[in-house]
């Protein structure tokens, strides 16, 4: 499901499923579209799409969430002027503070929080036609998930029941992942439908282990630094080394990689700084190659994979 409707998963062709446009840091009883000029975030963004599509990118998934800068109508008209494929998200982020969570959903239950974005899927975002592809929320960083973040696991898992919508929860460390899916399992809903968003924040025991559970991988901070040394966490080898392992496991079909790159930073002048969506083409890649990564492997990563992570498929 993308902004413009419909699509086969066959069609998303090279996908970067987590990537950012926008994104508001002043809270959820603050944000809106009022905050920002549409004209002029999307004059912002254009070179870094098209940027992308010169490195045969044919689908974006911007991960913004409801208020952190999620807007839809920015992100249709960016596919419309780019002919790019274009897929938003439902969902709460409850993760930093709880600084994104609207009052009402406090006092809402996990049914009534579902409700909400069951509808936003069957009948639109904030009165348009524009219908999310998966959901995007988030919980407890580090440690025991808490009531909150159970209820918003629980909305998920009654959302994707409902709809077939993939649950991506920014999920950092493995404790919050493990419990995530155990609760997951404890409501009906099987590992199969669990996107660990930064996995690479997590152990490879607890990577390997959910991933063998049938839980989706998400790699998803890849980013050239030149101040990283050769291994060192979060270099492209660290990545790729991550890769290695997970391929020799068997597991390689249940990984997605992406960068968490962007975005217009409302506040900021001119959107403050602005990281591209191409080091996976510019740097990753060669070093797959190296280390003995095929193209179809390759491809599998950037194709295949995120086609069936975005499909519309319930997981009981």
């Amino acid at each position: 499901m993308t902004v413009n409707g419909s699509v086969f998963a066959s069609d998303l062709g090279v996908t970067l499923h987590h990537e950012h446009v926008l994104v508001d840091w002043i809270g959820a009883d603050s944000t809106g579209y009022h905050r920002w000029d549409r004209e002029e975030v999307i004059e912002r963004v254009l070179p870094y799409f098209h940027e992308a599509a010169g490195r045969g990118v044919q689908t974006i998934g911007d991960f913004t969430p409801a208020y952190l800068g999620r807007d839809p109508f920015v992100l249709a008209e960016l596919s419309r002027r780019t002919g790019m494929n274009v897929i938003t998200n439902t969902g709460f982020y409850g993760a930093v503070e709880r600084r994104f969570i609207p009052d009402y959903v406090y006092d809402e239950t996990a049914i009534e929080i579902a409700a909400r974005w069951i509808d936003e899927f069957e009948n639109g975002i904030d009165g348009s036609e524009i219908r999310p592809g998966f959901m995007k929320i988030s919980v407890i960083e580090q440690g025991e998930l808490e009531g909150l973040d159970k209820k918003l696991v629980e909305a998920a898992a009654i959302a994707h029941l409902a709809t077939g919508l993939k649950i991506f929860s920014h999920t950092i460390g493995d404790v919050p992942a493990l419990g995530l899916v155990d609760l997951l399992q404890e409501v009906g809903v099987a590992p199969g439908a669990f996107v660990w968003t930064h996995a690479q924040t997590g152990s490879m025991d607890a990577i390997l282990e959910l991933a063998e559970q049938g839980a989706w991988i998400a790699l998803d901070g890849i980013r050239f630094d030149p101040a990283h040394e050769p291994g060192e966490t979060d270099s492209i080898e660290w990545y790729i080394e991550r890769l290695t392992t997970l391929k020799e496991a068997g597991f390689l079909e249940r990984v997605l990689i992406s960068h968490d790159a962007g975005w217009y930073d409302v506040g900021e002048p001119d959107g403050g700084g602005f990281r591209s969506y191409t080091d996976i083409f510019d740097f990753l890649i060669s070093g797959l190659d190296d280390a003995g990564f095929s193209d179809e492997e390759i491809s599998k990563l950037l194709i295949d994979n995120p086609a069936r992570a975005l499909s519309l498929v319930k997981h009981p």
